[in-house]
């Protein structure tokens, strides 16, 4: 049997995004994407993350990978390259426990959206090939290198083209179908025989062998607007992809029925109680404007909340949308169950937007589970998209104009 250590470098000391390895991403932290791709591999057997911090360590310990080791400051800086982080990993594991992997797969916590069966395949190709070195994964090339200049002189003189192509003696002026193709390899998987690393002193070798990735996975976090960008494709596209959590499901293509939490999705989970023990709590009028553009399509929307309260009732009829409140802190789920049966709904064509761990088992029954950006983390975790807004300031806005423009692209799709 092949022995295939995954290895996640996650240093501590990012300036880019202070905490970048362990902030939350699309509900979990940025390293626990690339645990679970080396977790869910067949063919890898054991993962580790190399870090020079505790915490990280203490986050990759939680969803699954081991931190046997604190790497060295000297390769943790900005400049340290994947060699010697690698070669430091690699010495540790022979000299304390006498372990020796015959590849090595390298999973980069700054691309973190991997299509399932990726590493396996890295490593079928990997072995299926003695004499490669490393395979490494590669996208199509966003901008052609053929139609690229070097300023050898600045501006004080003229412009060479980067590169040359037998045949074709001006390829900055050729059409783009008459190039070679070019790929542009990504930090999604790198699977390298160990002694490429220890023999050779290289992560690739001399003979790399490519793991051809559909583009719509390219996702390299640079920056803020980097992780902005590709949180939304996670939370909202339709890509396949592996996950900590389960798999997060598509909106339905029909949808009946919207089921709201009120405290924290309704409201900014605020309450201001007088002297009376009256109770005044804060909602956005923005997030009501579209529900009438819902009833219009056929949706309805009803409020349900665990807490009898008076203000819940109120602010639903200003709405003008049904509450079923007082279910009890443990009852949402069969309210919920039964609400469904009573107006003979299936659970799959209904929507239930959450944010505290009591919303969790309607989560398992709606057909698509809904958390606002400020939900909790558990909540997080376990629903299928998560608002970019929080509850009581423009959630259920957002969530409104999703629906909508969802129903309007079946419409036109048909």
């Amino acid at each position: 049997m092949t022995e295939t250590l995954a290895i996640i470098p996650a240093r501590g000391g990012s300036k880019g995004i202070p905490g970048k390895n362990i902030r939350d991403f699309a509900g979990f932290p940025l390293l626990a994407w690339s645990i679970a791709a080396g977790l869910q591999a067949q063919g890898v057997t054991r993962v580790i993350v190399s870090t020079d911090d505790e915490e990280i360590a203490a986050v990759a310990r939680t969803f699954g990978a081991e931190a046997p080791f604190l790497r060295p400051v000297q390769y943790a800086r900005d400049d340290s390259t994947d060699l010697p982080v690698f070669e430091h990993a690699l010495g540790w594991l022979q000299e304390q426990e006498g372990y020796h992997p015959n590849v090595v797969v390298q999973l980069r916590p700054t691309s973190p959206i991997r299509p399932r069966g990726l590493v396996d395949r890295a490593l079928e190709i990997l072995l299926a090939h003695p004499e490669a070195d490393s395979v490494r994964g590669v996208v199509p090339a966003g901008q052609n290198p053929h139609k690229m200049w070097r300023l050898s002189n600045g501006e004080a003189g003229p412009m060479t083209n980067l590169l040359e192509v037998e045949g074709i003696p001006e390829p900055y002026n050729a059409p783009r179908q008459s190039l070679p193709p070019v790929y542009w390899q990504t930090g999604h998987i790198d699977a390298i025989r160990t002694a490429t690393i220890q023999n050779l002193a290289s992560m690739s070798g001399e003979k790399v062998y490519p793991l051809l990735i559909d583009s719509r996975y390219t996702i390299d976090i640079d920056n803020l607007q980097d992780w902005a960008r590709y949180e939304h494709l996670v939370l909202g596209g339709d890509l396949d992809f592996v996950s900590p959590g389960r798999t997060r499901r598509s909106m339905p293509g029909t949808i009946k029925l919207l089921v709201l939490d009120f405290d924290g999705v309704i409201t900014d989970n605020r309450v201001w109680t007088d002297e009376h023990g009256r109770e005044m709590v804060a909602s956005s009028r923005s997030d009501s404007l579209r529900l009438k553009m819902l009833k219009e399509v056929g949706i309805e929307t009803v409020i349900l909340s665990s807490e009898p309260n008076p203000v819940v009732a109120a602010r639903a009829q200003k709405m003008g949308i049904e509450a079923i409140h007082g279910v009890g802190v443990h009852g949402k789920g069969q309210a919920l169950v039964e609400l469904l049966d009573e107006r003979k709904v299936e659970a799959e064509s209904i929507i239930y937007v959450g944010n505290d761990i009591n919303d969790l088992p309607c989560f398992e029954i709606a057909g698509w589970a809904v958390a606002v950006a400020d939900a909790y983390d558990e909540v997080r975790r376990a629903a299928d998209t998560i608002l970019s807004n929080p509850g009581g300031r423009g959630a259920l806005r957002e969530l409104c104009d999703l629906i909508l423009i969802s129903i309007q692209e079946n419409t036109h799709g048909s």
